[in-house]
């Protein structure tokens, strides 16, 4: 049956779900305003539409309102009365319930764009985590994508950045960031093939990864990831995220498969190295947990932050040999040379430790004996 329409709009709207229109419309018309059209044009009341489908008038008014819903059992009622088929119903129903939604959609995007400003954004596109744009309500789609969910707001509830959060509770790391780097590399470790998770492989093999202590980024590097993806673990190596304020993190992507997140904040080949055997003193002595390692401990944490801390310095430096070299007091250039070469590690490793036992000076000239990555 054709009915004159009482606004272009209404039946532009009538057309889209004649045509199983998909693409999203502002255009939010409920469908009691064509059954209105459709009475009109037969003649018939609410009163008489009540009556052929055994309803109350009320309800018949109430859909015309737009404050009752047609239901596929309503729209059968109504393809019976009034000749229209049911699909009819269905799809302006169903468009009219999805457009509602879109609008409040909107209203939640530009909401959300707050929290979006204290993601950073930027770094996830270089990264091209997410797409590159200065839209708003796109980049909110985009970080709902990235991290898989419905709202922003749903983020720290969410049980993979919950640590994140913890880091950055009452402190200027921001929770927000830090989940997204753990995100970042999440994604990252996905692509990386590793056996399954072995912890004494993983000890065996803490003698090897420090002798790469000596050489360059690019051997050391690749060489880490593949011992490490022997050992079940995926190696990633991300660039520092503004207001993550984290060296290192470790956590599970599954039962059998770790991951451990190296930043390159700083670049110094101590701070590298210390972050290195830290983050693997978590995998082998803490179990299947996340931590992040930041510019402060989570207070419930730092037993087993300390912990990790004194494996990694065991690790690099053998406690009986350092306490014979700090013995001799003897700080020279000459001797602390001499040292690294014994035990096996840069010159830089060591004096990294001497300044953190407060042996040495912050402003030493010796400083000029550490390395800066490039990487």
């Amino acid at each position: 049956m054709e009915v004159a329409f009482r606004t272009k709009k209404l039946e532009k709207c009538y057309r889209a779900v004649q045509r199983d229109y998909r693409s999203y419309s502002d255009l939010a018309i409920p469908p009691g305003e064509y059954l209105a059209e459709v009475l009109k044009a037969k003649g018939m009341t609410q009163a008489e539409l009540a009556r052929r489908i055994g309803r109350p008038v009320q309800a018949v008014n109430e859909i015309i309102r737009g404050e009752k819903a047609i239901t596929a059992e309503t729209a059968l009622q109504l393809e019976r009365a009034l000749a229209v088929p049911a699909h009819i119903w269905t799809g302006l129903e169903s468009r009219y319930q999805l457009i509602k939604a879109r609008i409040e959609e909107k209203k939640q995007l530009k909401q959300e764009s707050t929290v979006a400003s204290r993601i950073p954004y930027k770094q996830l596109a270089e990264l091209k985590c997410v797409d590159q744009t200065r839209d708003p309500e796109h980049k909110v789609r985009e970080l709902h994508r990235f991290y898989g969910v419905s709202s922003l707001a749903n983020v720290p509830e969410t049980r993979t950045y919950q640590a994140s959060f913890r880091c950055g509770r009452g402190r200027e790391a921001s929770g927000y960031a830090l989940a997204a780097w753990i995100r970042c590399a999440e994604l990252r470790a996905a692509e990386i093939r590793t056996n399954t998770f072995d912890k004494k492989k993983l000890r065996s093999a803490l003698s090897e990864i420090r002798s790469l202590s000596l050489t360059p980024p690019e051997v050391f590097e690749p060489r880490i990831a593949e011992i490490l993806a022997k050992c079940g673990v995926a190696f990633v190596l991300l660039p520092h995220f503004p207001k993550t304020y984290a060296n290192g993190a470790t956590f599970w992507v599954k039962t059998d498969k770790a991951v451990l997140l190296m930043s390159i904040r700083g670049k110094w080949e101590d701070i590298f190295w210390f972050s290195l055997f830290h983050e693997i003193g978590h995998l082998v002595l803490h179990g299947k947990k996340t931590f992040i390692d930041d510019d402060g401990a989570v207070p419930e944490l730092a037993d087993k932050e300390k912990e990790a801390d004194e494996f990694a310095t065991n690790a690099l430096i053998p406690p009986g040999s350092f306490a014979e070299f700090i013995r001799r007091k003897d700080f020279t250039e000459a001797s602390i040379k001499t040292f690294a070469r014994e035990i096996g590690i840069p010159a830089g490793v060591v004096i990294g430790r001497l300044q953190h036992e407060e042996l040495l000076g912050c402003d030493s000239d010796l400083n000029r004996l550490h390395r800066k990555y490039i990487m």
